[in-house]
């Protein structure tokens, strides 16, 4: 069974909108080794609407002009692209396509193809991962979690809505001071009250 993987780039504060607009400082090598090793050997991307049109007016052009990127560009071209949209989609990058069903049952199949060493990846989506992630069928989610608070912007976990547990899988820190944060959901913690949590307080 193929996992359902998700790399964002996330501020202190929680947001992940515009990234472009305030990570850049942070692209180091580490950051860089980091997206390579996800998005790099990605063959399969399961991306939402606006991800996907704002990929596609950029990467096929960077491939096409042979710079540092290209071969990054090429990776993503060559890479089938799933587009989670209800509207009629017109395809001008190549692999892509449009995911058919309704999201649990079409991302369940996705899940059951052949390939279980090689994970579907998300980048940006943020819709996307939320519905996956309300859905169960989320498997590991990758913080790129940087030390800038942005102050607006739309946030991965919107308010009012039910909580979300997260088990730590691994924890690497860059010498940006990104941490690089990758969680699996998973159960409630269960119940607990500062009765219980003074208990493990120094005694002095």
């Amino acid at each position: 069974m193929r996992k359902i993987k998700a790399q964002l780039f996330i501020s202190l504060d929680g947001v992940v909108e515009a990234p472009d607009q305030w990570h850049f400082p942070y692209f180091d090598k580490d950051m860089g080794a980091a997206v390579d090793a996800t998005l790099g050997r990605a063959d399969t991307l399961l991306l939402g609407r606006r991800t996907y049109d704002s990929f596609a007016g950029a990467w096929p052009e960077r491939e096409a002009a042979g710079g540092e990127d290209a071969p990054f560009a090429r990776v993503l071209g060559d890479a089938r692209k799933i587009v989670l949209s209800n509207s009629p989609l017109d395809f001008t990058w190549r692999n892509s396509e449009q995911l058919v069903g309704d999201l649990p049952t079409a991302v369940a199949a996705l899940k059951n193809e052949p390939g279980a060493h090689t994970p579907v990846w998300i980048s940006g989506s943020v819709s996307v991962v939320r519905q996956l992630i309300a859905a169960g069928l989320l498997d590991e989610l990758n913080l790129l979690l940087h030390p800038i608070a942005v102050r607006n912007g739309m946030r991965l976990f919107e308010e009012d809505a039910p909580a979300v547990p997260l088990e730590l899988l691994s924890a690497e820190t860059f010498r940006t001071g990104v941490l690089n944060l990758s969680y699996a959901v998973a159960t409630a913690p269960g119940e607990g009250t500062y009765e219980d949590a003074k208990t493990h307080l120094p005694q002095h």
